[in-house]
């Protein structure tokens, strides 16, 4: 007995229609995978609401030191991190005498545009010393721009992160805490490292405990503070 076989054009129809709904189903998956992400703790939105002097503009933060300067920096927030969260951060390294311009990130995740530094860049001409930096996946995202660029970039900061594409070591500060062993099993180069004993993976910002990071033994404000004096001092040796 000969079974009955479906026309073409019905075969076509289920195949188009499984085949919307795996995708309606990946995009409902990726949005809400995006969705939940680290906020900004209260005291780091904070910072922007009472500094007159932080402007927002399109996807940018920028955080101006008092004097004027021809150095920027570019940061990148880690995945699935809130922006706002590294403003103390950011803020405290713009009293160094530097400009910093803090990415806002599609669905808060640097991989989504890497080249956002190109845009940047354009849109500040007077600037001519430009620095990379970012945390977590962010700075590997920094990284691979510098790589990409390195005739635009001077240096690059990583913060809980290690070199990413073929970019010098001995023009990247890499500073990441003693409790996050994945970063320190990846670093295979010894310039300009910093290990910042008993700091985690988070506390380079501000946005509370994070998955799988083991608790710090130091505070936020110490970790943070021991990563500004490293920037200080790698800024200070570049300008030599």
């Amino acid at each position: 007995m000969k079974t009955k076989q479906l026309p073409h054009r019905k075969k076509w129809l289920l195949a188009g229609g499984i085949l919307l709904l795996v995708l309606a189903i990946l995009v409902g998956v990726f949005f809400w995978y995006v969705s939940d992400y680290y906020q900004a703790e209260d005291m780091a939105l904070e910072v922007l609401t009472h500094d007159s002097t932080i402007t927002v503009q399109d996807n940018l933060t920028i955080l101006s030191p008092t004097c004027p300067t021809d150095t920027a920096i570019i940061f990148y927030p880690g995945a699935k991190v809130e922006a706002e969260a590294y403003l103390p951060l950011l803020d405290q390294i713009r009293q160094l005498g530097v400009t910093c311009i803090l990415v806002h990130m599609p669905f808060h995740m640097a991989l989504f545009d890497a080249n956002a530094a190109e845009e940047a860049m354009a849109q500040f001409p007077e600037y001519s010393h430009w620095y990379m930096a970012g945390h977590s996946m962010g700075g590997a995202m920094a990284s691979q721009f510098a790589a990409d660029h390195p005739d635009q970039v001077d240096g690059l900061i990583l913060l809980g992160a290690y070199i990413y594409g073929d970019y010098p070591a001995e023009d990247t500060l890499t500073i990441y805490g003693s409790l996050n062993q994945s970063v320190e099993d990846n670093i295979d180069y010894t310039e300009n490292i910093v290990e910042i004993e008993g700091g985690n993976h988070a506390q380079f910002g501000n946005y509370g405990p994070q998955k799988g990071d083991l608790p710090a033994t130091i505070s936020t404000e110490e970790q943070q503070q021991q990563t500004v004096e490293a920037i200080e001092a790698f800024l200070a040796q570049r300008d030599t």
